[in-house]
């Protein structure tokens, strides 16, 4: 019983578990966030245009009540976050791309033009050949 309280311990304390919770922790935030964007912003708007709350839409069949309404509400729902989500990520990658590109664009060596030996760009001499560089 030691023994697996132990290797119990050591599971949870690698790197990879703790991103992992971390990650759930942050996701579960940031759905809370988009939900509410949806709930409370988006709905209402595309109600105000669709004049008529889609969660009210039902089919009577027997005594049975086939609410399609609730299934179009959690469908669009799905949508509007999906897109969000994605205009999210798409952002977080163009900038990112252009931190990285920012980055390739300055140079941090260059090369003598006498003896071809990579030198800093900052460096007035070269420190193989002690040639004089502009």
């Amino acid at each position: 019983m030691k023994k697996f309280f132990s290797e119990f311990k050591e599971f949870i304390s690698r790197g990879d578990v703790m991103n992992l919770a971390v990650g759930v922790i942050i996701g579960s935030a940031f759905q809370a966030i988009v939900n509410s964007l949806v709930k409370d912003i988006v709905s209402p708007v595309i109600g105000l245009f669709a004049n008529t709350n889609f969660d009210n839409l039902m089919i009577k069949v027997g005594d049975v009540e086939i609410k399609y309404g609730s299934f179009l509400t959690a469908l669009i729902n799905f949508i509007i976050m999906a897109f969000i989500i994605f205009l999210i990520v798409k952002a977080v990658n163009n900038l990112t791309n252009a931190i990285i590109k920012k980055e390739e664009k300055s140079p941090t060596t260059k090369k003598c033009p006498f003896c071809c030996s990579t030198i800093d760009v900052n460096a007035k001499r070269c420190p193989h050949c002690t040639s004089s560089l502009e």
